[in-house]
């Protein structure tokens, strides 16, 4: 049987110190120094996190922009989060685990290098692109958001010819948000809180 993954998280005392919130802070600034600060952060064996709200998860939401329009895509199955199985997203999502660092914390530069591992293991990407940390996203309101918060990034991406590199992601295509209204009752939380701001989200 394989190791339980370690996965990093930042104590919630620390969020709430900095100043805790619900939806979208476009003040990233403010918490990216003390959460990647490796006094204030620390890895946690998975299932223990999943289940403790005392800790949040540090989760890279990745929104892929090509032109005005971002890349939408249906969770399969073979997700590592059963609770957004068959859920529509505007957001690579995943988590940061103790493989990402040969320290025992977390500093920015590791986190930057764990962005990238996050977004070429579920994406093919042909032509060049440019991120950046666009806001940070909380949602206390159930299960899933208590335990996790997440930094949104946009890419901008040169070229629409993406494709998936796990089964995880199905049904993957370019939508505007127009084309992501009448859709947004089928998106998971996260995505429904970033198609709600978008226009600013794309602006940040």
């Amino acid at each position: 049987m394989s190791a339980e993954e370690n996965i990093l998280v930042v104590p919630r005392s620390v969020f709430d110190r900095l100043g805790s919130f619900e939806g979208l802070s476009f003040e990233p600034q403010h918490y990216m120094p003390t959460l990647l600060d490796p006094a204030c952060n620390l890895f946690l064996p998975r299932g223990a996190a999943e289940n403790d709200p005392t800790h949040k998860q540090l989760i890279p939401y990745l929104v892929i922009r090509h032109g005005d329009r971002v890349l939408c895509y249906t969770r399969g199955k073979s997700g590592g989060e059963a609770r957004l199985h068959a859920r529509m997203s505007i957001g690579i999502g995943g988590h940061i685990n103790d493989g990402d660092t040969q320290a025992a914390h977390f500093d920015d530069a590791a986190y930057f290098r764990a962005v990238e591992r996050e977004l070429h293991e579920e994406l093919e990407i042909p032509g060049g692109y440019r991120q950046r940390i666009a806001a940070l996203l909380n949602d206390d309101s159930n299960d899933v958001g208590r335990v996790h918060l997440g930094v949104v990034h946009l890419i901008d991406v040169d070229t629409p010819d993406i494709r998936p590199r796990e089964d995880a992601i199905s049904d993957l295509r370019f939508l505007s948000a127009g084309e992501l209204a009448p859709l947004r009752e089928r998106l998971e939380s996260w995505s429904q809180i970033c198609l709600d701001a978008l226009a600013r989200l794309l602006r940040a």
